[in-house]
């Protein structure tokens, strides 16, 4: 797996707005480089992306140097604010699960990728269930790779969604789909 990085991308002006949604407008909530590590820090299990068998346009969430393991051909980090930039093609998202709701809501609308999140009792995970995507559950004991080389886990259960035809065939790979 080759990764690219994507082009340099200008910071946007302070106080700069993505796109509004029913959650209200998204701001730009990061436009700095993440200089150490933080509780938001888990990444992406490589398992799931040889199940998924799927590579990615863009993705928008990845770690400061780079999706250690995500098959995609560009990637946002913090400092260049996923929730911000145009998003196109298929895109992973692993948002940072401390505010994961304008995240959700910007993936809805895109429409077309692959979301790993939490269950949560929160109106995104209602606006989530109600949607159109295609939810597979993992597993309860969830190892993420930890940047500092262990393996991490959460206290909440953890799922994937997909929108977009070949996305959601994907997620049969992993498990029982909804």
């Amino acid at each position: 797996m080759e990764l690219h990085q994507n082009e340099p991308i200008a910071s946007p002006p302070a106080g700069a707005v993505a796109n509004g949604s029913e959650f209200g407008p998204q701001l730009n909530l990061f436009g700095i480089a993440q200089t150490e590590l933080t509780s938001n820090d888990y990444y992406t299990p490589s398992w799931i992306f040889s199940e998924l068998k799927i590579t990615f346009d863009i993705d928008v969430a990845s770690p400061p140097n780079g999706p250690p393991f995500t098959p995609c051909k560009k990637y946002f980090t913090q400092l260049d604010d996923g929730l911000i930039q145009p998003w196109t093609g298929t895109v992973f998202m692993n948002p940072p699960f401390s505010n994961p709701g304008m995240w959700v809501a910007k993936w809805l609308d895109h429409a077309n990728g692959i979301a790993l999140l939490p269950f949560s009792k929160s109106a995104w995970f209602d606006k989530l269930w109600d949607s159109e995507a295609a939810i597979v559950r993992l597993p309860w004991n969830l190892k993420f790779n930890d940047p500092k080389g262990g393996g991490g886990s959460i206290f909440l259960a953890c799922l994937l969604a997909g929108l977009g035809e070949t996305n959601i065939k994907a997620l049969h790979n992993i498990g029982k789909v909804r």
